[in-house]
């Protein structure tokens, strides 16, 4: 059985939600591109590595 994108997304931001947290504008837009298929996980991981990396 396949599960779709926006039932993956669904579930990842509902785990998130339970924490008590709220995904961020910015995330939410990625997901969206994501979606779309403008950009794939890897490139999202990309974004987001690049934005928290720690810089030594």
């Amino acid at each position: 059985m396949l599960v779709s994108a926006d039932k993956k997304w669904e579930y990842a931001l509902g785990m998130i939600k339970v924490d008590g947290l709220e995904p961020s504008p910015e995330f939410k837009k990625l997901i969206e591109k994501e979606k779309r298929g403008e950009m794939t996980t890897v490139d999202m991981r990309k974004v987001l590595d690049k934005k928290y990396k720690i810089k030594e």
